[in-house]
């Protein structure tokens, strides 16, 4: 039996299951997260200690039919001012609560479009966020820039507040694919945005592309990439575009029938792969490539590598805190989401609450899972000895975490006492491995396809 066929066979082309950015996955936060028991973790953070900020923009002047981010369209800056307001009130309330001596090692600004804002709001919310939190020593900070709404003086302000990398959305060069997803954005344009940010002295350069998108065949993601090497990021994200009609009702614009099988979705994603990875690009987990001097690539070999909402990270910090409307933020003893409407949110903020509507408490079992599926995730496999070490769980427990894995993928793991390993073969079928640890049931519609 093929590869394809035996995973096929496996369910992977029927599967929907989570992208495990998360665990457990945020379809499983409740009400029993809220400002109280945010307060409270802040309040345990130790002065002069690296966390993680994210701020989240939802603006965007157009909306991408494809996107299932929580963004809202504006042609206006009067909304976009009022929100940065809200920010920086958001801001000082955290500075307030949090002890002195607080650096960060990520600070991340996503959306939306965050490069939106005017040159004098991305000085002022800059200025204000350094000047309560500084940068520790080899932090990095990162901008999501759609190439359509950055120019040249957004770009001298975002290099001014020290920026160092910047992350530039593709999704697909096709004309036509572009039109289909309501994301027109032709090469020469993204070229020029790229030439900007290294004109600045911006050192690290992300790019996001999707496969799986509508029209979308060997020829024509093979282009698209090879535009995007000529234009040589430093990491790129290789996405699968998720159709969830259901959960992102702009969707409903993209027609169904035009969307490749899973069959297919896997043979884009491997035609994408072979040209990164002859291009000297080191493969990172399921669906990241970078260049081997780049801080993920050598995450990896030295066994550092993470996961969070972002995608995959070499950041260390224990503690990520998210600004804005719908941001999560993470603590060692759980998540907290922010209220997903902005109106909601901006009036907690006015009200000198924080928003926080929702999340979960972290169980001892959820720790030593979330462990496990991570480690899937990054590393194609578990150790057992550090979950002895870190959770004191006995074989017996381990034994019967693995077990179910070993019975339905046998072909596809290799078992032994100390570690659980997934072959390159199955390496396709992580996300569904981890998904035999997850404990918390949720309708297959929640989820995106396997592949």
């Amino acid at each position: 039996m093929s590869t394809k066929s035996q995973l096929e066979h496996l369910g992977l082309f029927d599967a929907r299951v989570p992208r495990y950015t998360s665990y457990p996955t945020a379809p499983h936060f409740t009400p029993a997260v809220d400002e109280t028991t945010y307060r409270g973790w802040i309040s345990s953070i130790t002065g002069h200690e690296s966390i993680s900020l994210y701020l989240h923009v939802p603006f965007c002047r157009r909306l991408c039919w494809f996107c299932a981010c929580r963004t809202q369209g504006t042609q206006s800056d009067a909304p976009v001012r009022a929100y940065v307001e809200t920010l920086l009130a958001e801001l000082e309330m955290l500075r307030k609560a949090l002890p002195e001596g607080i650096r960060l090692s990520r600070l991340h600004w996503g959306g939306g479009t965050p490069t939106l804002l005017a040159p004098d709001l991305v000085t002022r919310l800059a200025d204000a966020v350094l000047a309560a939190f500084p940068l520790a020593e080899g932090a990095e900070f990162s901008v999501e820039i759609d190439p359509n709404e950055i120019d040249a003086p957004r770009m001298e302000a975002l290099a001014a507040a020290g920026l160092t990398r910047a992350s530039i959305g593709v999704q697909d060069f096709d004309p036509e694919i572009q039109k289909t997803i309501g994301r027109e954005q032709s090469f020469e344009v993204t070229a020029r945005a790229v030439d900007l940010v290294r004109a600045h002295g911006i050192a690290s350069l992300n790019a996001d592309i999707l496969f799986g998108l509508p029209g979308q065949d060997h020829e024509k993601i093979a282009q698209t990439v090879q535009k995007l090497l000529a234009l040589s990021p430093d990491r790129v994200a290789l996405y699968g575009y998720a159709h969830v009609p259901w959960v992102a009702r702009r969707q409903v614009m993209i027609p169904p029938e035009s969307l490749p099988a899973p069959r297919d979705r896997l043979a884009l994603f491997e035609v994408a792969r072979a040209l990164f990875v002859a291009d000297g690009y080191v493969e990172i987990g399921i669906d990241h490539f970078a260049r081997p001097g780049d801080g993920l690539a050598q995450a990896q070999r030295d066994k550092r590598l993470r996961r969070n909402f972002q995608g995959y990270t070499d950041d260390a910090a224990q503690v990520l805190i998210g600004l804005g409307a719908s941001s999560i933020s993470r603590f060692p003893q759980g998540y907290a989401q922010n209220a997903p409407a902005t109106g909601a949110h901006s009036g907690a903020i006015r009200e000198g609450r924080f928003s926080v509507s929702r999340g979960h408490v972290f169980t001892p079992e959820d720790l030593w899972r979330a462990r496990m599926i991570e480690a899937l995730m990054c590393d194609f496999a578990v150790d057992f000895a550090a979950l002895r070490r870190d959770f004191g769980l006995d074989d017996s427990a381990i034994a019967a975490a693995v077990a179910p894995i070993s019975a339905r993928f046998r072909d596809m793991v290799e078992l032994s006492r100390d570690r659980l390993e997934i072959t390159p073969e199955g390496r396709p079928l992580v996300r569904m491995i981890a998904q035999m640890l997850d404990r918390y049931d949720a309708p297959a519609l929640s989820h995106s396809t396997a592949i």
